[in-house]
């Protein structure tokens, strides 16, 4: 780690992180949540809120993929998806789903400010939550041109924060 000039778990958790935080509503594989786990701790999320069915550390299965992102980023787990949305929402977090419906716009196109917002990724087979969509501010969708028109969400969460991330830091190196 010293010849990469990484930080350890306690340097990351000390340092200030992005306005962002995740939301896993109901993800049944492991080794995706453990995936979406290491990606946070690359793109300097805080905490993943992991939410009915989804798995929670520590778990053998979700550390093959995560390869120790789950002592560098915190988590929360809630039973209920909606519960944990409906508190981050009163707590001012804006609640952005990314789910192809008739009023997403694509992620490419948003023009995403420094904002706190917690992103919900929805289940592997059923998606996001329809209650939770209408908890939602915005609806965002990958802009895809293959005939499959969806992705594993490991890699949308990947491709997302990647993304609003790079976008959270333009805006940070306006000011």
């Amino acid at each position: 780690m010293e010849e990469l000039n990484r930080i350890n778990p306690q340097e990351f958790k000390a340092n200030a992180k992005r306005n962002l935080v995740v939301v896993l509503d109901n993800i049944r594989s492991k080794q995706n949540i453990g995936s979406i786990f290491r990606t946070c701790d690359a793109f300097g999320i805080g905490i993943i809120f992991l939410c009915g069915i989804s798995a929670t550390p520590p778990d053998r299965e979700i550390e093959r993929t995560a390869l120790g992102a789950t002592l560098s980023v915190d988590w929360e787990y809630y039973q209920s998806s909606v519960e944990c949305v409906a508190k981050l929402k009163a707590e001012n977090y804006k609640i952005i789903s990314i789910e192809q419906t008739k009023m997403s716009q694509l992620l490419t196109d948003i023009d995403f400010q420094d904002i706190r917002a917690a992103i919900v990724f929805g289940n592997e087979i059923q998606g996001v939550d329809e209650d939770i969509l209408k908890l939602s501010d915005l609806h965002l969708e990958i802009p895809q041109q293959g005939t499959k028109h969806s992705l594993n969400v490991a890699v949308s969460a990947g491709i997302v924060l990647w993304e609003l991330a790079g976008k959270q830091i333009s805006v940070l190196k306006k000011s």
